[in-house]
């Protein structure tokens, strides 16, 4: 199977990415990476070392000294190192949830990130998904994805989730926090949260992750 070209998925957050990206990696037999566990991963440690996440340059710093890792499993998840640590639970608690997108904007940061991610992406054969993918980290790749829901139906999800792990969550204010980081996210002055001019734009908020793949998977070349 030719798999030398990626496939990038980008959107707001809650919109579905990571899972849709997970379970289209594996059907594909492409690798799937989070580029949000990343950024993440540099929220939690700055959170750990009582950094000011308004201190670009030290964010910024922080960021080219942490070494992120990601170890495939056969479900086509991943589990998510910093400086060879198991974080991957860590990283989706409330608090850096809050915290991830003003971490992100940074630009020292984010062009750190970036070189990681096109050095992940460099041989091909990946299922890219984050904000910036299209646009930013791998503007050649082949298919090009920006998915979308409602605030709502975003924020009903994001609590079913936070629910299973056992975290009691309030959807009013699920969808007010969405609506805070959407405008963060698509208002930071480096890599905007925004489709590729080239992306194909799929509103999720009625459609199951199984048929939202079988719509990506349509696109990919024959014969890949």
């Amino acid at each position: 199977m030719e798999s030398s070209f990626n496939i990038a998925i980008d959107g707001p957050a809650g919109a579905g990415k990571s899972t849709v990206a997970r379970l289209l990696a594996k059907e594909l037999g492409f690798l799937y990476i989070d580029t949000g566990a990343m950024y993440r991963a540099v929220t939690l440690k700055a959170l750990r070392e009582g950094v000011d996440l308004t201190d670009g340059d030290r964010l910024a710093g922080l960021a080219g000294m942490t070494s992120i890792d990601f170890q495939p499993l056969p479900d086509g998840s991943l589990r998510i190192f910093l400086d060879g640590e198991d974080v991957t639970e860590e990283i989706r608690t409330p608090d850096v949830t809050r915290n991830v997108s003003l971490v992100a904007r940074i630009p020292g940061v984010r062009k750190h990130l970036v070189e990681l991610q096109r050095k992940m992406a460099s041989g091909g054969g990946v299922v890219m998904e984050g904000r910036d993918i299209g646009t930013v980290v791998l503007p050649d790749a082949r298919v090009k994805i920006f998915l979308t829901a409602s605030v709502q139906e975003r924020a009903r999800r994001r609590a079913l989730e936070l629910a299973a792990r056992g975290e009691a969550v309030d959807q009013h204010r699920m969808e007010e926090e969405i609506s805070k980081r959407d405008l963060v996210d698509v208002s930071r002055e480096t890599d905007p949260l925004v489709p590729a001019g080239d992306a194909d734009i799929i509103d999720c908020s009625f459609l199951p992750a199984e048929q939202v793949v079988k719509l990506i998977a349509a696109r990919v070349p024959a014969g890949r």
